[in-house]
């Protein structure tokens, strides 16, 4: 199901950041609206977090495949209490707490950096055991990328056998995290690159058996000396640029790269003869194509895994809502896990 765009209610009062234009997020507009109201199988969500993703930077920069009327609320990611549920929900009522998982939620309609949410009532979860609402709001959409990007070369799709040697690049960043946990869950041999020695000990702590600086001009060399005799099973990729080159040339056999970001930029100089003889392949990563049954079946999946492990999401720093501008600026820097906006609460 799709989520539809918000009825409205009679009050006026609730503050949301509005995108008036497709020219970045240095633009949006503190304002106020109407409260939304829920329609049949949804709920109202009063937010409490809401979690930064690239994506919604992307969005605003019309890099992005979504083109939703403006103006727009951005944020995919959030959790709160359950306000109002509309006709035909069933398991959720007022008072309840929930996360958002994946669906058209600061896509197609508006998000979670407001004060109130229309969500449809099959795309929530309640917080996990153990878990605060911050982790919840935090961890949806990029544990759901990480475990696309980690398991989506079968069919039906499923982790690599144990002790296969997985790399991730921005491994600092959300979903870098997330592939760290998930891969270490999954029993396999995990390689990080982060530039930051700070951030390169905290992701030891997550599971990550190597660590390497990407700006090391012996890059590949310090890896391959590191896994030998194995090479690289699997990639997931959330830089692009020239270290994209690099990647390909740790791989082995087989070896696959699961596309995920490109914050570094472009691939220079592409040369497609690096994939012939050793059937490497590059597979992008879609979020969307999760169904609402789909994300719910990975997300116990994922959240068994990580309680498994004994591992929370990571989450960087917490921002006030009147300061969603300088939270974008964090995340632009390259934060260690999860940025956040209190809403309320």
């Amino acid at each position: 199901m799709r989520c539809q765009h918000p009825g409205l209610g009679d009050n006026m009062g609730m503050r949301a950041w509005f995108m008036d234009a497709y020219d970045g997020v240095d633009h949006l507009r503190l304002g106020e609206t109407q409260d939304p109201a829920p329609g049949p199988n949804q709920i109202l969500l009063g937010l409490r977090f809401a979690a930064l993703n690239p994506a919604d930077a992307f969005l605003a920069q019309a890099m992005y495949p979504a083109k939703p009327k403006l103006p727009h609320i951005l944020g995919r990611d959030g959790a709160g209490e359950v306000l109002a549920v509309g006709a035909g929900v069933t398991n959720l009522r007022p008072g309840d707490t929930v996360g958002i998982l994946r669906c058209d939620v600061g896509v197609e309609v508006w998000g979670t950096l407001a004060e109130k949410v229309v969500v449809p009532a099959e795309s929530v979860v309640r917080p996990p055991h153990g878990w605060s609402i911050e982790q919840t709001a935090a961890a949806p959409l990029v544990y759901l990328t990480a475990w696309q990007a980690l398991t989506q070369w079968s069919d039906p799709p499923a982790p690599l056998a144990p002790g296969a040697v997985l790399l991730v690049t921005g491994a600092s960043g959300g979903v870098g995290t997330a592939s760290v946990q998930l891969g270490k869950s999954m029993g396999l041999k995990v390689v990080a690159l982060s530039r930051s020695a700070e951030k390169g000990a905290r992701l030891k702590e997550l599971g990550a058996d190597f660590v390497f600086d990407p700006a090391d001009p012996n890059l590949r060399k310090a890896v391959m000396a590191a896994i030998a005799p194995q090479k690289v099973d699997i990639a997931v990729d959330n830089v692009g640029a020239a270290l994209f080159n690099q990647v390909i040339a740790m791989l082995g056999h087989g070896g696959r790269i699961s596309v995920v970001g490109r914050s570094g930029g472009e691939v220079p100089e592409f040369n497609t003869a690096t994939l012939f003889f050793r059937r490497n392949r590059i597979g992008g990563v879609a979020v969307s194509d999760f169904t609402a049954e789909t994300a719910q079946a990975a997300w116990t999946l994922i959240t068994a895994r990580l309680n498994a492990a004994g591992q929370k999401p990571v989450i960087d720093k917490i921002f006030p809502f009147e300061d969603v501008k300088p939270a974008f600026a964090r995340l632009a820097e390259g934060p260690m896990g999860k940025v956040l906006v209190r809403v309320a609460g």
